[in-house]
């Protein structure tokens, strides 16, 4: 292996980003020479890392769906124009989440090694999932999961391993000073992209039934698109809705509980990395009862397991929590405790070992 030519589509401040980042930094912190491609335009995590050399190719997304595939499309091409005349047989081609399907086949064509790190199962149409999927089976020599759950799901090739998401050293070291503060008011959290599938209007209704508690909404998304999504809606005094926040800390540590209400049938959680960083706050969790989040909380432990669409039972069991407070001391323990295994120290091992071993 010459270098590493890791491959994204969208760079923003989302989930899938951020552990690339970070599996860059561990590469680039072990002196592996290490190149990025990924859209140019726009700021998010993979922007401007140190050792990192960027390579930046067109897209841009569209909320019209049929815009959003032609762009896609057309920006497989652009990246396979790039990647034809850039890569090299030795070079090893890191694609992360199943999109970026135009390096898999450039560096098929170009004999590379290929690892996929597939961090979703929800992809829509299932025409569209079969295709991506197809290209990540025929073309990598490895697949990286982020979860047992999809791991178990998307079985795809026989060389296959586990790489859960874990918490940067400095997001870990920062909320540790923040460790059984006093909390004055009783705070619901959820941090989440603006999409109905994420359980957005369930907030919503659970805010709405629930006026003793404060519930806070931090979405991936900018002031106009909120207020479009919003439109119609009555506006409640206990609920509080934030665009897009680089730095969340301040959020996790006011908190005291923190919430994925992802609807089940739609968008199933592959992992949950809110809600790690919530629990390295000490918080306890709701969450869905399927999906690899489900790896994090443990029903009855450190939260509980509920289906978005049971209203009731996401207002009994908010209510238990935050007002039995031996109990919410027992899972906020928990949630830490839980929360310590997914350091930097193993990330940063597994990630080295993963690409040295093929």
């Amino acid at each position: 292996m010459e270098r590493i030519v890791a491959v994204h589509l969208l760079n923003d401040y989302s989930g899938s980003p951020k552990v690339l980042m970070q599996l860059l930094k561990a590469w680039t912190k072990n002196g592996i020479e290490t190149h990025l491609f990924t859209s140019g335009g726009r700021e998010g995590f993979l922007s401007d890392i140190s050792l990192v050399e960027n390579h930046s190719y067109w897209y841009r997304f569209s909320d019209n769906s049929l815009v959003r595939i032609i762009n896609f499309f057309l920006s497989q091409f652009f990246l396979m124009g790039k990647l034809l005349f850039f890569l090299k047989k030795n070079d090893l081609v890191y694609i992360n989440t199943v999109l970026p399907f135009g390096a898999a086949i450039v560096g098929k064509l170009k004999g590379c090694k290929i690892i996929y790190h597939i961090h979703e199962t929800s992809v829509k149409p299932k025409v569209f999932k079969n295709f991506l999927f197809g290209i990540a089976k025929g073309t990598a020599h490895k697949i990286v999961f982020v979860s047992e759950f999809l791991m178990k799901q998307e079985s795809l090739i026989h060389n296959q391993v586990l790489l859960y998401n874990v918490l940067e050293k400095d997001f870990a070291e920062k909320a540790d000073q923040f460790q059984n503060q006093e909390k004055t008011n009783r705070i619901v959290l959820m941090i989440c992209s603006l999409k109905i599938y994420k359980g957005v209007n369930e907030f919503f209704v659970l805010a709405k039934n629930n006026p003793q508690y404060i519930f806070k909404l931090v979405v991936n998304a900018s002031e106009e698109d909120i207020q479009e999504y919003f439109k119609g809606k009555e506006l409640l005094q206990n609920l509080k809705i934030y665009p897009t926040q680089i730095d969340t800390h301040p959020f996790y540590r006011e908190a005291s509980i923190i919430l994925n209400l992802s609807h089940t049938d739609l968008w199933v959680e592959t992992f949950g990395l809110t809600i790690l960083e919530g629990m390295r706050y000490g918080l306890p969790a709701i969450v869905p009862p399927v999906g690899g989040v489900t790896e994090l909380v443990k029903n009855g432990e450190n939260g509980f397991l509920i289906d978005s669409k049971n209203s009731d039972a996401l207002s009994e069991k908010l209510n238990l929590i935050l007002s039995d407070s031996i109990l919410y001391n027992a899972f906020s323990s928990d949630s830490y405790q839980k929360s310590l295994f997914f350091s930097e120290e193993y990330f940063d091992k597994k990630a080295v070992e993963i690409v040295s071993k093929l």
